[in-house]
């Protein structure tokens, strides 16, 4: 066997392995955060086993941390479901930025990506399509812009894995804790998008972008809207994106049909 068929048949597992190694950022900020959603978890009345397994099968950090929340308050379960719903709609956008970068697989994987998708793979995904995504191997999603399975499986299991151990952790601590408040363990998840948030600013561009969300989402909210501000603020934040990308091209067409000129 020559070494490209080789390095060809060992690329999947390979493909894997990088993926778990580009996960790495997020273990060192999932381990924490899911100690402290554990911590909440408990602290609100759930049992340990309901705690770890909303990790395992919802696996959603904020939507998690609401539904704690809500519970703690003595929500009903319709409103719960809703609430996250809403919530969460925010990776029909991830997953449209996504999946014209996924290669051709089944619907099982397919549904297997979307299950594992959080806002933090998100944006590591995008920064290594962004940073190296076209030197021409399209078995790796650095090269092409082209994502195997395997790769994004690796990352998405990896991050999931340290979530629930940061989960199963958390609720190991509850008790000894006490209340999180006191700890600043409440303040977690706001800490964590704060750090994604800086991850993604380069340029005037980004701060515009998150400004207009920030403004959004926090007028709405102060009129009453509660966590379902964070849709319209996510679309219009979209849309000044949009906008800023749409007058840069404008401007390089004009900028090189005067150069032709």
């Amino acid at each position: 066997m020559t070494e490209r068929n080789e390095m060809h048949h060992r690329s999947p597992d390979l493909s894997r392995l990088r993926g778990a190694r580009e996960a790495l950022p997020i273990v060192f900020g999932y381990v924490p955060i899911g100690i402290a959603y554990g911590v909440l978890g408990t602290a609100a009345g759930l049992p340990g086993w309901a705690v770890i397994a909303m990790s395992v099968m919802v696996y959603a950090g904020s939507a998690q941390f609401i539904a704690v929340s809500l519970l703690d308050q003595g929500a009903t379960a319709a409103a719960i479901v809703a609430t996250t719903f809403l919530v969460n709609l925010r990776h029909m956008l991830y997953s449209s930025a996504l999946s014209p970068r996924l290669r051709r697989m089944s619907h099982g994987r397919l549904a297997w990506l979307a299950a594992e998708l959080t806002d933090e793979s998100f944006v590591v995904i995008s920064r290594l399509l962004r940073t190296r995504g076209a030197m021409g191997r399209p078995t790796d999603p650095r090269t092409g812009g082209i994502l195997p399975f395997g790769f994004v499986a690796g990352l998405q299991g990896t991050a999931q894995l340290s979530w629930v151990a940061g989960s199963a952790l958390g609720v190991a601590a509850g008790s000894f804790i006490g209340d999180p408040a006191r700890f600043g363990l409440d303040y977690a998840l706001v800490a964590m998008f704060l750090g994604l948030l800086a991850l993604q600013i380069h340029g005037r561009r980004e701060v515009a972008v998150a400004v207009a969300a920030g403004a959004v989402a926090l007028v709405l909210r102060l009129v009453g809207m509660g966590t379902g501000a964070v849709i319209p603020a996510t679309l219009l934040a979209s849309a000044v994106g949009l906008l800023f990308v749409t007058v840069g091209h404008r401007s390089e067409v004009l900028a090189d049909h005067e150069e032709v000129a």
